[in-house]
């Protein structure tokens, strides 16, 4: 399950992939699906402000992508690529840009994640079809935005 959520951790995309795929393949995908409907009138915004990724989503090309489209990047860059940046001397380049703070509201996410392992089915993954398991996410995904429009003043 890979999901984009919010400031508050409302899912706004939400995709089932392979289960031995990894996480940063998937994420053009995720960005190509987002679509925000606009309060007025106008087209759907499909550009988020920051992405807050974990260190599986710190590599050239997905920076890169992020970039091209006017997006913050709030990666945090993994040890191992440091050392690899810092071996090359000046040809390796400058380290990519890192906010700490803002990196703080990555745990949305991981809290997402957390009330969605709470159904047992999907935490479990009995089912042996994408789409039951993507119905379920949608499902949850329903009732995390009606739960979140009801507690709105």
């Amino acid at each position: 399950m890979h999901h984009l959520v919010d400031g508050n951790g409302r899912p706004l995309v939400a995709l089932v992939g392979p289960g031995q795929a990894g996480d940063a393949p998937m994420l053009p995908h995720l960005m190509r699906h987002l679509r925000i409907r606009r309060a007025g009138r106008g087209r759907a915004r499909t550009r988020p402000d920051r992405v807050r990724g974990d260190e599986a989503y710190s590599s050239r090309a997905i920076r890169g992508q992020l970039r091209a489209r006017g997006v913050t990047a709030v990666i945090p860059e993994p040890a191992d690529q440091a050392g690899h940046r810092k071996r090359r001397g000046c040809r390796g380049g400058r380290p990519p840009a890192f906010d700490a703070v803002d990196y703080r509201g990555r745990n949305v996410v991981e809290r997402q994640f957390n009330l969605l392992k709470q159904w047992h089915g999907l935490a479990t993954r009995y089912d042996k079809l994408a789409i039951v398991s993507r119905s379920a996410v949608a499902l949850h995904a329903v009732f995390t935005w009606t739960k979140a429009l009801s507690d709105t003043p």
